[in-house]
């Protein structure tokens, strides 16, 4: 699609030109629409468009080409003003992951356009300023602090200055009765966000981290595109060393983004960032408020947003001049999008750098395999942080063999692990329990007859959540009062729980300890980022004693009091047979064991094991990372599997079974054969009835030097599918439910 002239400027169009028209939608392509005798435009802008009587909003992506004779075209409505232009680097990243993803364009300009209200002229916002000729008043501690703070920072709304100042919004307003402080009425584009300053004096850093900033620094000051690894222990150091590399960015004017994959790792990061640079950076995710993010939207395209942090989808804001990105925890699966594009925001980040000529950095104390094998190979520069920092020690490391010294039925804790729990309170200090698992109990069913609690929509167990006395299903989120009696054999009294959930161990641990303070951490229990950040409060208050959490707290977090970790079960993400894992559960149980003894504190961890001598628990017990690593990749090599070799997955999902059979068989007649490419399936998905759905998938696993992309695009094109049959495609999958 071309998009630009010979001079790198954007296409431009007068009256009477015929132009493509990308919409938010997902269709083949764009539609082609004539230019009035008021309008021109350009590759980039917003036009509103009529398509089938209802009013669209899309971009100019190039000259029309469809052949449509022009008298037969409908007009461009009316080009929007009130926005800037889709910046050249936005549409070519478009493109690309269209490409990639083999995804419609309109799908991928529907997530950079996700804030709609975003296009529309902003509305004004009263903002407080220093009257010129302000006449007497009377002066108060709270007021003079008002006046100090606006002689030095921008204008603010009156809830903006009172936060700022920590004073009551009557002192402000109280102000602006007396003339001191007059009111203006000013667009949201034009009210000024904090600025970081990259010049404020950082922490002092370990002789292996200013190393590790100054190869990093001076791959940004190179100005093109570079990729970095950054490798370090939990505790070393690797978010003051890549700030760094935010500071050089920031000097240099450029915008920088930082992906997390947790909103609810946040709150920390967001302060430490401003204890760091002295404002807080601008964030992006799910928790915002549709003004925020409106606002958001249009601070990025303006570049008044300076630092970004947020999830994936940050991404794909529209950035003006953006010059650094940061995935931090960058192996983390949750980076990967499974629904509506499939896309692993790490991969696309490395492209967007790629597009944008600037460095991108990749953290992680437990890189990917397909990152470590890009260093090994020489694309990436790999940096490694080998010690924690400010002296602390690794923690000591204990496996339990649950199959010799487990507890007894129905209970969860060893009696190594409650000893150690008992002393770590005993000492003041903080504990950890790691169970990746949900709710109550994974399954309820009844002792009498047996019958077992499935979701009507999906084929999964519901999970008993005992605090709200309800049974859910974790794939589509529907629930059901908990019965006091089958439904199947109308026994009374004989329901039970079968095996642990977080609320469960909660359960147990207050038995054992009643007079401890205790927060369970996930996604059911902290709801938003400022839920979050309140259990972070309490942790570093140490109002907390003892957090019981999924993954949501196994990674990215700093509590200083915090010395034991105990991994319930160690061996959860080993069951089933998912390529990854081994290497998943490595992660996990590395990144949580590093929770432990990050400070002066020493730790330790207790790793609860049914598969004691299983390969991932060795390794974590004795620390050898890179042997792991070394066995995996080689497995890894040997299968052809990533980083070694390509696959790509087909999901055929409907609500008529035989019609979904139907079309996946018909895609295994017509697989792609040639050398190097092998087809499997059509079977039915792990996950194989999910959300009124029934589910087959087929996997093409192909040589890494094949391009995947034609053979995907000359396979779906032999089969015609019935509207009633959906088919996604997953380039690169992480997961096969």
């Amino acid at each position: 699609m071309k998009t630009k002239n010979p001079d790198d400027q954007p296409l431009r169009f007068v009256p009477g030109d015929r132009i493509a028209v990308l919409l938010p939608l997902p269709l083949p392509g764009p539609l082609d629409y004539v230019l009035d005798e008021n309008t021109h435009v350009a590759v980039g802008d917003f036009v509103d468009v009529d398509l089938a009587g209802r009013r669209r909003t899309g971009i100019v992506c190039g000259p029309g080409e469809s052949g449509l004779a022009k008298e037969k075209l409908k007009p461009v409505i009316e080009k929007r003003d009130g926005v800037m232009p889709l910046p050249r680097e936005s549409l070519e990243f478009m493109n690309w992951c269209a490409n990639y993803t083999l995804s419609p364009p309109g799908a991928i300009l529907k997530m950079m356009l996700s804030v709609p209200a975003a296009l529309d002229p902003p509305k004004p916002v009263m903002v407080c300023v220093l009257a010129k000729s302000p006449g007497p008043w009377r002066k108060t501690k709270a007021r003079q602090k008002v006046v100090d703070y606006l002689g030095a920072n921008p204008p603010d709304t009156v809830t903006g200055l009172a936060k700022s100042t920590s004073v009551g919004a009557a002192v402000i307003r109280g102000l602006v009765t007396s003339g001191v402080l007059e009111t203006a009425a000013v667009h949201g584009d034009a009210a000024s966000l904090p600025k970081p300053d990259p010049f404020r004096p950082g922490h002092d850093l370990s002789k292996a981290q200013a190393r590790a900033a100054d190869q990093f620094q001076a791959a940004i000051g190179a100005q093109k595109f570079h990729v970095t690894l950054l490798e370090g222990v939990p505790g070393s150091g690797k978010t003051e060393v890549y700030f760094e590399g935010v500071a050089k960015a920031l000097a240099s004017g450029k915008q920088v983004l930082v992906l997390l994959p947790e909103i609810a790792l946040t709150s920390q990061w967001r302060e430490r960032f401003k204890h760091r640079f002295g404002a807080a950076p601008v964030e992006w995710h799910s928790g915002l408020t549709p003004a925020k993010r409106r606002d958001t939207w249009r601070a990025v395209q303006s570049g008044q947003a300076e630092v970004v942090v947020g999830a994936r989808s940050a991404l794909f804001l529209p950035f003006r001049n953006l010059g650094l990105i940061v995935v931090d925890e960058e192996h983390d699966p949750s980076f990967k999008q499974e629904e509506g594009v499939f896309y692993n925001a790490r991969d696309m980040a490395v492209v967007r750098a790629h597009i944008g000529s600037f460095a991108v950095l990749l953290a992680s104390a437990t890189p990917s395999l397909e990152s470590l094998n890009n260093v090994a190979s020489g694309r990436y520069q790999g940096v490694h942080l080998p010690d924690r920092h400010g002296g602390a020690l690794l923690p000591e490391i204990e496996v339990v063999d649950m199959v010799k010294d487990g507890p007894p039925s129905g209970q969860w804790l060893s009696e190594p692990l409650k000893d150690m729990l008992a002393e770590t309170f005993a000492r003041n200090e903080q504990a950890l329990l790691f169970l990746n698992r949900r709710g109550y109990a994974p399954l309820t069913l009844c002792r009498k007859c047996g019958h077992r609690f499935q979701c009507p929509r999906c084929s999964s167990w519901l999970v008993e959540h005992h605090f709200n006395k309800r049974l859910q299903c974790h794939h589509c989120g529907y629930f059901t009062a908990r019965p006091d009696i089958c439904p199947e054999c109308e026994g009374e009294q004989t329901l039970a729980a079968c095996g642990p959930g977080v609320e469960r161990l909660a359960e147990e641990a207050r038995i054992l300890f009643p007079e401890i303070r205790m927060a369970i951490a996930d996604s059911d229990h902290v709801t938003s980022p400022g839920a979050a950040a309140e259990l972070v409060r309490n942790m570093e208050r140490r109002e907390t004693d003892l957090i019981i959490g999924t993954q949501m707290i196994a990674k990215g977090y700093h509590f200083p009091y915090l010395t034991l970790v105990g991994v319930v079960d160690a061996d959860l993400g080993l069951q089933g047979g998912d390529l990854r894992a081994a290497e998943r559960t490595f992660q996990m149980l590395y990144q949580v064991a590093g929770r432990a003894g990050r400070s002066e504190h020493p730790g330790r961890v207790v790793l609860q094991s049914y598969e004691a001598g299983h390969t991932v628990i060795n390794a974590i017990k004795t620390g050898d990372r890179d042997d792991f690593y070394r066995q995996e990749t080689s497995a890894r090599e040997i299968a052809g599997m990533p980083p070694f070799g390509r696959l790509v997955g087909i999901i055929v999902s409907g609500v008529d079974e035989q019609a979904v059979d139907d079309v996946a068989r018909g895609f295994a007649r017509t697989a792609p054969t040639p050398d190097g490419v092998q087809v499997w399936g059509p079977a039915p998905a792990p996950l194989a009835f999910l959300r009124g759905r029934h589910r087959r998938r087929l996997l093409l696993k192909a040589e890494k030097d094949i391009s995947v992309q034609p053979l995907m695009r000359h396979w779906l094109k032999q089969n015609k599918v019935h509207k009633s049959v959906r088919i996604q495609v997953d380039v690169d999958p992480i997961s096969f439910m």
